[in-house]
């Protein structure tokens, strides 16, 4: 049995007193107030009224020539079956269904972004990141983040059983802090993205051996989107295989009540892993959802 929630209108869950389109699998960068629905809701239903008038009557008109011509033929007509054709754009539920976090409606938005294999798209936070060269689009989930990694992969230095990335990036919302600005939430979370990305995952598996130690190779404020950011970029050491490089950028959302969103960046040090460079070639490239200026097919894979 699917539990998967259909598409509609939901509290926005980084915006009080707002609406936010889901398109089923997961939030858009369509926004409204809180309430928008009654004014969709009618004017669908004036827009459905005025539609079944015009079907009325052309109803009228070609039944009529129907009928004679089923005279004239000798032909007994049979009565209507009771089926109806309702135009796409106007939902026949009666109910919306329940939304992710409450709410609903049945009005659809305007058309989303199209799907890009070039992009990774972080719907909720109205953003898109380019993906290189030699890189993917993750189905891997965690804490709400949208990833893409490197597609080569190789047997985890701390666990040879299992497969670890040459790189990875994650985008999501900064929740759980206290953090008002990018500057404050980098440096928060850049000890947090060492522990996750290169320390222990969330059951206690060393896939690196752990980190040993850090050093801070980068700091400082970045223009991200169009918004004012700031990266904290660490050199950490691990006690199986080269260590890695992991950054925190932070920078407001473009949209809604501009919510801080923070990337986590992990590039494995080595000769195999993705170019340090790359890490600005992926913040540079960072775009409003819509915007299609550049910042696409860099080439920063493996080398």
């Amino acid at each position: 049995m699917s539990m998967t929630t259909p598409p509609g209108w939901y509290a926005d869950p980084g915006v009080p007193g707002g609406e936010r389109w889901w398109d089923g699998n997961g939030w858009t960068a369509h926004t409204r107030p809180l309430g928008g629905a009654a004014s969709y809701q009618q004017a669908s239903q004036q827009t459905r009224s005025a539609v079944r008038g015009r079907s009325a009557v052309l109803g009228g008109v070609v039944g009529g020539l129907v009928l004679v011509a089923a005279i004239v033929a000798g032909i007994t007509l049979l009565g209507d079956d009771g089926t109806k054709t309702v135009p796409r754009s106007a939902p026949t539920t009666s109910e919306p269904a329940p939304g992710p976090t409450g709410g609903g409606g049945d009005e659809s938005p305007t058309a989303g972004p199209t799907a890009d294999p070039t992009v990774l798209v972080d719907q909720l936070n109205g953003i898109t990141l380019p993906i290189p060269d030699d890189w993917e689009k993750s189905d891997s989930v965690v804490d709400r983040a949208v990833t893409m990694t490197t597609v080569a992969d190789y047997e985890c230095p701390g666990q040879k059983s299992r497969y670890c990335r040459y790189g990875r990036v994650m985008s999501s919302t900064a929740t759980q802090t206290d953090a008002a600005t990018p500057e404050a939430l980098a440096k928060e979370d850049i000890q947090d993205a060492s522990d996750a990305l290169y320390d222990e995952d969330s059951i206690g598996e060393a896939f690196y051996g752990g980190v040993t130690s850090h050093t801070v190779v980068k700091s400082g404020a970045v223009t991200v989107a169009g918004r004012t950011g700031y990266l904290v970029r660490w050199k950490v050491e691990t006690g199986s295989g080269p260590g890695g490089y992991v950054q925190s950028l932070a920078f407001p959302s473009t949209i809604g009540a501009e919510s801080l969103i923070v990337v986590r960046f992990a590039f494995d040090a080595g000769p195999k892993g993705p170019p340090l460079s790359g890490m600005d070639t992926i913040t540079k490239g960072i775009r409003a959802i819509g915007d299609t200026t550049g910042g696409v097919g860099s080439s920063i894979g493996p080398s």
